[in-house]
């Protein structure tokens, strides 16, 4: 199948978005490739389905486990197997999975870049036809991105111990020139297509409060939308703790979501955020903007 078939078939979509189709082309032609695109506005397509077009396996790297969980469970959901290797799965659980993946039964694995380095992890890699490696929230890498993680430069270390370079592409949308600049050098991009699509969402507006009292403030958006699902981010675990509780008081249904919770209850949460079981999710930055809703 062609990517435009692809796409219709396990993702629905007559034709492609703006950028899109470029990068995917870019990726076919086993080119290295850097997009710049808003959230929503489409990046995961832009692997995903040449992911499906290719030989072996892509590896996502993603540095969220509810974004990971949220991409996989709608891959598995539209036909496409999927797997996704993080802390939250027990020693078991990844030898399962990375022998389940050495067998050809996924396409798409998601793994924390953490992962990358361990023993058993590389081994998979090494022994296993390696197509393309995408690295999401690309920012992470640069010094300058708004989430720093250190794991992210490992990557480039394990590209290189492959038997075989994969192409490789990478995803953000929070990127300044310097940042872009950064990306590109860390990963030793070859000769990269790079799109950059804008930041500008027709759909989404900005507002700046300054209330005296923030949670009435809260309750009172909250009581003025009955029907609209939403998510707050507080900027600590506490805050978050504090304002789920407090919603909850007021009869109003909501889910949390924060690092200092358990993987149970993370996935519980998140379940019930996505089917619409609690309408509010009050989260700390460890739950992803890209979530699907």
């Amino acid at each position: 199948m062609n990517s435009t078939q692809i796409l219709k078939q396990y993702f629905g979509y007559d034709s492609f978005r703006e950028g899109q189709e470029v990068l995917v082309q870019s990726i076919l032609k086993g080119r290295d490739t850097f997009g710049v695109m808003p959230t929503g506005a489409g990046k995961s397509i832009c692997y995903q389905v040449p992911a499906l077009a290719m030989e072996g396996i892509t590896l996502v790297i993603s540095p969220l486990i509810s974004l990971m969980k949220d991409q996989v469970v709608a891959l598995n959901q539209a036909g496409i197997h999927a797997a996704y290797i993080n802390s939250s799965l027990s020693a078991k659980q990844i030898s399962l999975a990375l022998s389940y993946a050495k067998e050809g039964r996924y396409k798409l694995i998601y793994v924390a870049p953490e992962r990358l380095t361990t023993e058993e992890f590389l081994d998979f890699a090494i022994h296993t036809k390696i197509s393309m490696v995408t690295i999401d929230e690309a920012h992470c890498i640069s010094q300058w991105g708004q989430d720093f993680r250190p794991s992210y430069l490992k990557i480039i270390e394990f590209i290189k111990r492959l038997p075989k370079r994969s192409v490789i592409s990478a995803f953000t949308a929070t990127a300044t020139e310097e940042v872009k600049e950064d990306i590109i050098c860390v990963l030793q991009l070859d000769d990269p297509t790079v799109l950059v699509t804008g930041f500008d969402r027709k759909n989404l507006y900005f507002e700046v409060r300054s209330p005296k009292n923030k949670d009435a403030e809260v309750v009172d958006y909250i009581d003025k939308h009955p029907s609209n699902c939403g998510i707050i981010y507080c900027s600590t675990r506490k805050s978050v703790d504090e304002l789920q509780e407090l919603l909850e008081r007021r009869g109003i249904g909501t889910a949390k979501y924060h690092a200092g919770m358990s993987d149970h209850e993370r996935n519980e949460n998140q379940e019930d955020f996505i089917y619409d079981r609690k309408m509010i999710m009050v989260a700390t930055n460890a739950f992803g903007m890209g979530i699907d809703k």
